[in-house]
This record gives structure tokens, sequence and C-alpha cells, in this order.
């Protein structure tokens, strides 16, 4: 019997509503009553959380894991060591992989690749065959292989009909669809956010509006087929009032964000540095004023990475060349506590791990985000005021494409435990 108390930490645990300095028992990796300590044959294994937040496994629901078929950006297992290292116990990968996880085979082959992973890797799997928006993909099957969800990520279905039909699968199944929002029609070629500094620096601009016709077409198709869909990294202000009205009036629809569209405005891309480019773009100020409000009230209820390893000559071209999309893993904690707590204020810490533990949760319909006795011994242990500065060169993911190197933030995670074992520390 293999036995770990946590002593001193603040334990936040939103989910059984619990804000308090205790200690913590894990036994044989699960959560323990701490009268079973007089039971133990030896004395247990001591973790000092002294000044340090004792809260469940972080969830990440939006990352690009890259395999198969992109092994030079990144491998499952060197994107889940980038998780622990963030602070994250349980990641849910897209599946813009090749072959697209449009397929239960697929599926079967990224889970068995992820059982040896030092994180739990949940799959999506894909709406449309080979994520083409043509074909719907075979969503019972990919439901009955083990997806905790259904997205296009990466690519955004353009036929209503055949979103339509999507959700209506979706909701005969039981999961929810993610969904990048992207009108190609009005997106066009564009590669940074269309306005001042697009037309400044002659770059193709891609409009706000390219965005929220799809959430708007969303919130629709939620309120028709009555399934929850969940837009992916919202970036406008006008995607963030239109989720406000839909959510008020009851629909099942909901948004996430990501520290780069609060971290950042398009004033960034001035420089041409390809790690500023993005899908959706960096946006206006106004926008990352309507973001953190979105946050602040609740209309934005999930915080994600939207993790996309690059490798350094993919990025190493001229910025309309350059793929879309950033590292995140090892930095998102880090910047949402630094912007949320302690430079706007927006949320308080407790409401900060509802949105990286409930609400993904709830969302997905998965067993984690909770230190319920006798649940998995998933933790996140995070010093909320420790201050360190990013360094990409020692990331433990395969790739560096990150604008943050250098960055002075203030709070991190400080170990990660998965299963009742350590699998990082700082």
């Amino acid at each position: 019997m293999s036995a770990t108390i946590i002593r001193n930490g603040r334990v936040i645990d939103p989910a059984n509503k619990r804000d308090e300095v205790a200690d913590l028992l894990i036994v044989d990796g699960n959560v323990a009553p701490l009268s079973q300590l007089s039971t133990l044959d030896s004395q247990p294994d001591e973790i000092d959380a002294n000044d340090l937040i004792v809260c469940p496994g972080l969830i990440d629901i939006h990352v690009h894991l890259r395999e198969p078929g992109f092994g030079h950006k990144e491998t499952i297992e060197s994107g889940a060591r980038a998780a622990a290292a963030g602070g994250f116990t349980t990641i849910v990968c897209m599946p813009n992989t090749s072959p697209a996880a449009d397929n239960s085979s697929t599926i079967a082959w990224i889970k068995n690749r992820a059982a040896g992973a030092c994180v739990n890797v949940l799959p999506t799997g894909a709406i449309s065959k080979d994520l083409a928006g043509e074909e719907l993909a075979p969503i019972g099957s990919l439901a009955q292989a083990g997806v905790v969800a259904i997205t296009d990520d990466g690519h955004c279905v353009q036929n209503h009909e055949l979103m339509r039909r999507a959700v209506e699968y979706a909701r005969m199944v039981g999961v929810p669809v993610l969904d990048h929002c992207q009108d190609y029609n009005l997106a066009g070629s564009g590669v940074v956010n269309e306005g001042y500094w697009s037309t400044l620096l002659g770059l193709p601009g891609w409009p706000a509006a390219g965005e929220e016709v799809i959430v708007m077409r969303n919130i629709l198709l939620a309120e028709l087929c009555d399934n929850h869909i969940h837009c992916q990294h919202v970036t406008t202000a006008g995607s963030v009032r239109l989720l406000r009205q839909a959510r008020a009036r009851g629909v099942k629809i909901s948004g996430e964000v990501c520290p780069h569209h609060i971290a950042l405005t398009d004033e960034a891309i001035q420089s041409f540095d390809t790690n500023y480019k993005m899908n959706p773009p960096l946006r206006a100020q106004a926008d990352v004023d309507a973001l953190l409000e979105g946050i602040s009230d609740g209309t934005l209820s999930i915080l994600v990475s939207d993790h996309a390893p690059h490798a350094d000559f993919e990025k190493e071209v001229e910025f309309d060349a350059a793929p879309f999309g950033i590292i995140g893993l090892e930095t998102e904690l880090g910047l949402f506590l630094d912007l949320l707590l302690h430079k706007h204020a927006k949320i308080d810490i407790v409401r900060l791990i509802e949105m990286y533990t409930i609400e993904p949760a709830r969302l997905l319909k998965i067993d984690a985000g909770t230190l319920s006795i006798g649940g998995p011994a998933d933790m996140t242990l995070i010093g909320p005021d420790l201050e360190w500065t990013v360094k990409v060169d020692k990331f433990e993911s395969a790739s560096r494409n990150s604008p943050f190197d250098g960055r002075k933030l203030k709070g991190r995670a400080v170990r990660t435990i998965v299963g009742g074992k350590t699998v990082w520390r700082v």
C-alpha cells in the first residue's frame, strides 16, 4: 500500500465547495479520508504545501498533440510532459492529424499511444471525414470508440445543413460539439486581424465578422437541435456579446478563451515575428477588454491553451507563409494567473480553478476535476505568487514557437500529481 499526505495546503475543490487550509491523504492512487491514516502499515510520504494551493488536477480541453502524422512538431509523449509541466493532469487532443481522427481505428491508435503518457489524454473525433466539411464522419462509432467530443478544429464546417446533422447525431450519442468559428468567405486569405495594423503593414486582414457569423450560426443550431455547442478560442467583442445574450435565454452554448488573446493585441504583429501569427488572430484592445469582461461575468466559462506546436523551420518563413499557432501548455496557467488575478483582478483563484476543473468536466461529462474521496488522486499544486521567467529552451514540448520567451509572470504550478504519483515538479 502506497500513501502520501499533503500537509498544510489551501485546498480548493470547487466541485465539493471546499476552500480551507487542510491536509490531503492519497492511498494507492486515490483520495482517501484522513481517518485512514491510523490504518496504514507505515508512515506515508509527506509533501509540504505551506503557502501553496492544492486543487483538482487541471484540465485543458484544447490541445494539438500532432500524432499521428506530425511527430516532428510534437508527440503524444512530449505533449503530455509539457502538460504536466504546466500543471495539467488531463488534456483533450484535437483530430487534425494525418490521418485525421475521423474513424475508430485512428482513435484506438491514439488511445493506445496515450496509455503510456504521464497525464490523462482524451481524444476527440472529427465532425466530417478528413475534416473536409463535405461528408459526416461516423459519429456513432467514434462515440463508441471513446471520444469525448466531436470537432473539426483547425477547420470549420461551412455547410450549415451538414453541421445541423452533426449536432443532431452528437445529441443522440451524448457528446458535445466543439467548433472552430471561422467563415471562410469572410475571413478569406486573412492572416491577421482586419484593422489598423493589417492596413499599415499590408497584411491580408481577417474581420471580426468572420468569427461572429459562425458563433451566431452555432447559437441557432444549439437552440434548434437542443444540444451543446462549444465555441473554441473566442476572440471578438461581438462573439462575447452574442454568447452572453444566448446564454441568458438558456441556449446550450459556451465559449473558451486562450491566454494569448488577452495577453497580446494585434499591435504585436508589427515585428513580423511569426510567433504572433495564430488562428484566430490577435485582435484589437477593445476585443481584449470584452474578453476580460466575458471571463469576469461568466460568459466565457473555460480556459484553454490551443497548444499548437510547429517546428522551427516551419515558422522561419515569411509571415504570410508561416503556419498559424503557438505552443501554450507550459505558459497558460502562469499567464492566466498573472493577468486575471494579479494585473486585472477580473476573477479570484476559486473561479479560475473552476474554469480549469468542473467547467470542462461538466461540458465533456468526464470523471475529473474533483478531489472527492475515493476518486483518482489527480492534483495540481500552485504557487499563486511565485514569480518566474518563461524560458522556452527549457520547455518539455518538442517545439519552441512561443511569443512569451523571457516574459516575467507571477503564479505557476509547482507540482503535478497523476494517480497519486508526482509526474512533474519545479
